[in-house]
């Protein structure tokens, strides 16, 4: 019980950074009829009521295809689709109108619940929705009249900033009103997307019924850039709903900063991906979050905290922060959200053709996930740059890890002769070396 309660402590200071960083920021949250209608979906609305109380802009876009399709097999209508799209002619749409109504009301009602016993006890969330999407009809396609199916033609940005500067929950549902006061069916993608970028919001958030994007072989892929996932789309490696990699893709392209994909079945799923370092998704994003780079001096204080418990134990040899300094421009990090994860320094002897690997040090939160080997293959890079043919390397506990990324043994007799002088016998360190082509 104390653990528990120890965890949970730990857990909500760790998240501090987050609700800091996400307060005053601007969210839109897509997610299909599918979602509605799944058990964690109470608890879904509950989480983003609370990104709300967190002093998030809130903006939620919701679709309503299954409900569409059981009032429309209820009223024995015949559904049409071309290319996935609906037909909506003008009896689809009464149960177009219909469905979405009857969802936006079950959203508004269980941000509106607060119960003594509910999540949302004490909260007065307000739920703005209203004719903030204004739309244009798709027109005849290939021969193909689409009626009253739409695309989005504008997003009134005054109201919905309106009423996200109120503190009010936006709630835009899959249909747009014309000039001529026509009702148009609209695919919530790109009621979501279209509204994330106008909004210039800082994430769109997708629930999926997958965790996230996986590869062909069945793997999750935590955070991905953009040219890559349609690199990867086209060539039919990737396992997600199509609605959901468009969102994700085109929103990106256009210059939402990141875009999540999330699982609505998993309870607290939008709460893990938010507020903990790892999450539970997959982020996109135009350019990779972890980033390696050469370090500045104002990353000093972020290196020794890295490696200090590594020096405490023996594993690195202690630097003092005035080396350190001294010695920056020889150093290559990895930052995760801000904080330096991973780093390496590169020490060239030119007169021997030849460098050193040192200060190997990994967050013993981020290890086995092949950062080290980023970090590796920038350094042989750089050799290469510098035109050193070999590297070499000193270290008392991780020599299986040097051997695996193909390092050699070696002798002390194989290091340059600055070095065999300030070798330190009594850590007998052993020695590897590194033939860099």
């Amino acid at each position: 019980m104390v653990l528990a309660h120890h965890d949970g402590i730990k857990l909500f200071r760790s998240s501090l950074p987050y609700i800091n960083a996400h307060q005053g920021k601007t969210f839109v949250l897509m997610f299909g009829g599918e979602a509605i209608e799944h058990p964690n979906f109470p608890n879904i609305i509950h989480d983003i009521a609370l990104l709300n109380t967190l002093g998030v802009r809130v903006v939620i876009v919701h679709g309503a295809r299954p409900q569409i399709d059981s009032r429309v097999a209820l009223r024995n209508i015949e559904g049409r689709f071309e290319d996935g799209v609906r037909i909506t002619d003008k009896q689809t749409l009464e149960c177009v109108k219909d469905a979405a109504g009857s969802v936006r009301s079950q959203v508004e009602a269980l941000l509106t619940m607060g119960l003594p016993n509910s999540p949302m006890h004490g909260a007065q969330i307000r739920v703005c929705s209203g004719n903030l999407v204004v739309a244009k009809p798709m027109g005849v396609r290939n021969g193909i009249d689409f009626e009253n199916t739409g695309l989005v033609r504008r997003i009134d940005i005054t109201g919905i900033n309106d009423h996200l500067n109120d503190g009010s929950i936006v709630l835009l549902s899959p249909m747009g009103y014309s000039a001529t006061g026509e009702v148009f069916n609209l695919s919530h993608e790109d009621v979501a997307t279209q509204a994330a970028i106008t909004l210039k919001a800082d994430k769109l958030i997708v629930f999926s019924n997958y965790d996230g994007v996986y590869n062909s072989d069945g793997k999750l892929l935590r955070t991905i850039e953009r040219p890559q996932l349609e690199k990867m789309i086209m060539g039919g490696s990737i396992t997600t709903e199509h609605t959901v990699l468009r969102a994700l893709t085109t929103s990106v392209s256009a210059g939402v900063p990141r875009a999540h994909c999330i699982s609505y079945e998993n309870d607290g799923a939008l709460l893990q991906e938010l507020f903990t370092r790892d999450g539970t998704g997959s982020l996109v994003m135009e350019h990779h979050y972890e980033q390696l780079r050469a370090a500045t001096i104002d990353d000093v204080g972020g290196i020794l905290n890295l490696i200090k418990p590594l020096e405490d134990s023996g594993v690195l040899v202690k630097r003092s922060r005035e080396r350190l300094e001294s010695e920056i421009n020889q150093f290559i990090i990895i930052v995760r959200d801000g904080m330096i994860i991973a780093c390496a320094a590169l020490y060239l002897y030119p007169e021997d053709d030849c460098a050193e690997l040192a200060c190997v040090a990994t967050h013993q939160d981020y290890r086995g996930k092949n950062r080290g080997e980023r970090i590796l293959e920038e350094v042989c890079r750089r050799a290469k740059e510098a035109r050193i043919n070999r590297i070499f390397v000193l270290t008392t506990v991780t020599a299986h890890w040097f051997l695996e990324q193909g390092f050699q043994p070696a002798d002390i007799s194989a290091l340059p002769e600055v070095k065999k002088e300030l070798y330190n016998f009594q850590r007998n360190s052993k020695v590897f070396t590194l033939n860099v082509e």
